[in-house]
């Protein structure tokens, strides 16, 4: 299942419990700022984009609980 939603961080602990939170879902997840595009699971990777406001997460995976744990970072 292909889904794109926005997510924010607002803080670095937000970051780091999001990393943990994904590195164990089966799929493929990019974060969009602007036109640059990164690894959703590359803590280096989200550090290079403008965390100011919302990001485009860019999800495919099957695994339901996805979805669950993104929803904890929607805006």
């Amino acid at each position: 299942m292909r889904r794109t939603m926005n997510i924010q961080f607002k803080t670095y602990e937000m970051i780091e419990k999001f990393i943990r939170e994904i590195a164990d879902i089966r799929g493929e997840f990019d974060l969009v700022s602007g036109r640059r595009v990164v690894d959703a699971r590359s803590f280096l990777g989200i550090f290079s984009l403008d965390l100011s406001g919302p990001l485009v997460l860019n999800a495919v995976t099957d695994d339901a609980r996805a979805f669950e744990v993104f929803q904890r970072y929607q805006p």
